[in-house]
């Protein structure tokens, strides 16, 4: 009881934190003139995919021998797993819900006469996604295939210098960091939310803004972290193999920052923001946790992990060509969590 407790606790206190996370984040990207997409694919995405990297590390240094191992090169496969179906479903059901609150929204208005539509008031499921740059989000999806396809092969052979690849990994989201900060520069005019720790004052120090950021990252790291501690005692409560605990329950936990941020922003109205930073989060899951498990495991994939790889591979190419068409909605994008149901069938199926 102790334990689902601590599991619900932490839960909310990500969420929160998240919120104080988007709120300074935005500021923060204000302040250093960078673009908003930038905001969400670099800045935002950098702070939440910490819990994740930091998994992989600690588990492949001084984890306890093969279990350490499995548990980083898990990390490092479930991480995009999660994020690119689960994220992105949360994306497409609480678009469905805004919608449904401004229809209900305008129901009233109509029967009152009063004007309360509300955020979202006359969107239509072609409209959920009008302001996204899915060009753009095509594009970093097709560059995740891409690098994604490399990883996978790569735990399926074995040669000398397969370690050293680890590099060309962090090489490759250097020069994807570098090329999403030169991007268009944020406009000085943006409309943003009151920074919460200077609530009153309409623009923040940078002080201020910093410690916001600081703070808000330093408590969802703990609390994501301990999140990670009590899903680790569920896997061997429920008989689950560390492989299992590692794709299935860990990523879920240090995905949740991610989840949180998306459904703020999308509630917010800034669908945008949002997808960028799943996008964002998954190139650098796509190569930094993977450069580490290179360098510090024989990265040698089994059936479970081939699994993942295989159903993440499925999701995004399915998110890709729903973008390629202009087929995307808001139901197609909720339908992405198909993708991760089937990947625990087959698990379980395997285990």
């Amino acid at each position: 009881m102790v334990h689902v407790l601590l599991l619900l606790g932490c839960a909310v206190v990500i969420y929160l934190a998240c919120e104080w996370f988007v709120n300074a984040v935005e500021w923060l990207g204000l302040q250093l003139d960078v673009g908003p997409m930038a905001v969400g694919t670099v800045l935002a995405a950098v702070g939440t995919a910490l819990p994740e990297s930091v998994v992989t590390l600690v588990a492949v240094t001084i984890g306890r021998g093969d279990h350490g191992a499995d548990i980083g090169v898990g990390a490092a496969m479930g991480g995009p797993l999660v994020v690119g179906t689960i994220a992105y479903a949360v994306v497409g059901a609480t678009l469905i819900a805004r919608r449904r609150t401004a229809r209900r929204a305008r129901e009233v208005t109509a029967r009152t006469g009063r004007s309360d539509a509300g955020p979202g008031g006359g969107a239509a499921e072609t409209a959920d996604f009008a302001g996204v740059d899915t060009r753009r989000l095509a594009r970093d999806q097709t560059w995740f295939l891409a690098i994604f396809a490399v990883k996978l092969g790569l735990g399926l052979v074995a040669f000398a210098i397969k370690p050293w690849l680890g590099i060309v990994f962090f090489a490759v989201y250097g020069l994807y960091f570098w090329r999403e900060m030169r991007g268009d520069s944020a406009s000085a005019s943006e409309a943003l939310e009151p920074l919460k720790l200077q609530s009153r004052r309409a623009v923040p120090s940078r002080i201020a803004v910093l410690a916001q950021t600081l703070v808000a990252l330093g408590v969802i790291f703990a609390a994501s972290q301990l999140f990670v501690g009590q899903l680790e005692w569920a896997g061997p409560a429920l008989g689950l193999a560390p492989v299992v605990v590692a794709l299935l329950l860990s990523p879920i936990a240090t995905e949740l920052p991610e989840i949180m941020n998306a459904l703020i922003w999308v509630r917010q109205g800034k669908t945008q923001l949002a997808l960028a930073n799943i996008s964002g989060a998954m190139m650098i899951q796509a190569t930094i946790p993977s450069g580490l498990g290179l360098m510090l495991t024989p990265w040698r994939f089994g059936a479970p992990l081939l699994l993942a790889g295989i159903a993440t591979i499925a999701a995004v190419g399915c998110l890709l060509w729903l973008l390629r068409t202009g087929r995307l909605t808001a139901g197609r994008l909720t339908a992405a969590a198909v993708f991760y149901s089937a990947f625990a069938v087959a698990l379980g199926l395997a285990a």
